[in-house]
């Protein structure tokens, strides 16, 4: 891993300075170093981590890696009878090395950079996650292309509130032990302990979801707890809505607040940065230019490049991208076009800008027009009143699919003449829901992400949470 040596150079420098700090427990440099390193002797060549969020996650990960060393980090929420076949899986795969190989070593200390560390896993709570390989190189070159993005220092403290075990989490724990900046997270998601932590801990970057963003800037604006000090915060998962963004800026007005598009698979590919004081675009879909060191086009399914403004798939060309897959590749998940791999999102480039409408499978096709629940949810959420949207595509005999959507109101009641009329200018006639819900709250997948097979579940067995608009 390639954090192992930068990790000895901070433990030498600053040995007692704080590395690490979950729950309110804090580990020094020099600690987390010493820790890791009495664990490496005895670390298997390739080690399945399943543990909650601890200082001691971070010590058993640091020592999983190290050598020619490989972990896979599960998500010890899921059923066991699901862990113990990925275990299994893994165990028996060919990423596995021979338990005495020469690179596997006793001291902590980073592999060769073309070697594999990583066993990545997709969210999955009952079918078997597709598995693929990162490369030591992969992951530095990632570093040093977000550490420069997000301007990352030494004197930033980053709180990571969600589960170590996703990788939004797990890669921003790795990245500040290579920049030597302070990380911090909890033992599980509380909006209480991560105020907490921001107003007492000195807090000065967060790396979060947009749910939990929402949620704690609501609550600290209506809390008063003072977050004047964060200077960045990270989202990803999905892009911001309005009142996310509107809520942010107020609870954190000296923020600048980024968002990116990336993937597991490909690592960073682009972003922006939204400083104090810059205007939103209500309902856009950009997300932001090529991050450092990665070249995007849009090509079709030939691999022929599209021309600006043209929907196709989005392809990147970066020393980012991962191995591929170890297993659950359908031919399709990784798409490689003579050295541009796709995980088939969809989107365009204007102006350098890279617009993006979501994933090829989420595509709804209603009466022969392609419609990207991306689009229609971005519209939704930049009318007053809605707090966060989410769109479908439901089965319609007459057009094949009909697009639904559910809304989170802000405040008060929403009516569906508000919504229909709030996106007449956003989004084309054709693309637009006929027929609408009020939600209590979002329909979440277990890593907080939008799940829209929930909603239509919801509508189907007529749900609590959901309530047909007239």
């Amino acid at each position: 891993m390639p954090f192992l040596d930068r990790l000895q150079r901070w433990a030498d420098d600053r040995p007692d300075e704080t590395a690490v700090v979950v729950a309110g427990e804090h580990l020094s440099w020099s600690g987390l170093r010493d820790k890791a390193a009495a664990l490496v002797p005895s670390a298997p060549a390739i080690t399945v981590l399943s543990e909650q969020n601890s200082t001691h996650f971070a010590v058993a990960f640091a020592a999983a890696v190290a050598g020619e060393r490989q972990c896979a980090v599960l998500d010890p929420a899921w059923p066991q009878q699901l862990q113990d076949g990925i275990t299994a899986r893994i165990a028996g795969s060919e990423t596995r090395p021979a338990r005495a190989a020469p690179g596997l070593g006793t001291g902590l200390a980073d592999g060769p950079p073309e070697t594999s560390f990583l066993v990545g896993l997709t969210s999955g709570t009952t079918s078997v996650p597709k598995a693929f390989t990162r490369s030591r190189r992969s992951w530095q070159e990632s570093f040093e292309a977000s550490i420069e993005f997000f301007a990352l220092t030494q004197d930033d403290k980053s709180l990571a509130p969600g589960p170590l075990a996703a990788s939004l989490n797990l890669y921003a724990l790795a990245e500040c032990l290579y920049a030597g900046a302070e990380f911090h997270s909890l033992d599980h998601f509380d909006v209480g302990a991560a105020h907490a932590a921001v107003s007492h801990d000195g807090i000065t970057r967060l790396v979060l979801v947009p749910t939990m963003l929402r949620l704690l800037s609501e609550r600290g604006l209506a809390g008063g707890v003072d977050a004047s000090g964060v200077r960045s915060i990270i989202c990803a998962g999905s892009k911001l809505d309005a009142r996310t963004l509107e809520a942010a800026r107020r609870w954190a007005p000296n923020a600048t607040i980024f968002e990116y598009y990336g993937a597991s698979e490909l690592s960073f590919v682009s972003g922006a940065g939204l400083r104090p004081g810059e205007p939103v675009e209500p309902g856009g879909t950009g997300i932001g230019k090529p991050f450092p060191g990665v070249e995007i086009r849009i090509l079709d399914d030939d691999g022929a490049e599209l021309p600006d403004g043209s929907d196709g798939n989005i392809c990147v060309r970066s020393g980012m991208v991962s191995n591929g897959y170890l297993w659950g590749d359908d031919g399709q998940a990784l798409r490689c076009f003579d050295g541009w791999y796709t995980v088939g999102d969809q989107g365009h480039l204007s102006d350098g800008t890279l617009h993006m409408l979501g994933r090829r499978s989420d595509m709804i096709i209603t009466a022969g027009t392609n419609v990207y629940p991306h689009e229609v949810e971005m519209a939704l959420a930049s009318v007053p009143g809605v707090a966060a949207a989410v769109a479908a595509g439901m089965l319609d005999d007459l057009r094949g699919q009909r697009v639904v959507a559910g809304v989170v109101p802000s405040h008060g009641a929403v009516t569906a003449t508000q919504l229909r009329s709030g996106i007449d200018d956003v989004l084309a006639r054709n693309k637009r829901p006929l027929e609408y819900f009020v939600l209590t709250e979002l329909p979440l997948t277990d890593r907080g992400k939008i799940s829209r097979q929930l909603l239509l579940d919801w509508v189907a067995r007529n749900d609590p949470r959901i309530r047909r608009l007239g």
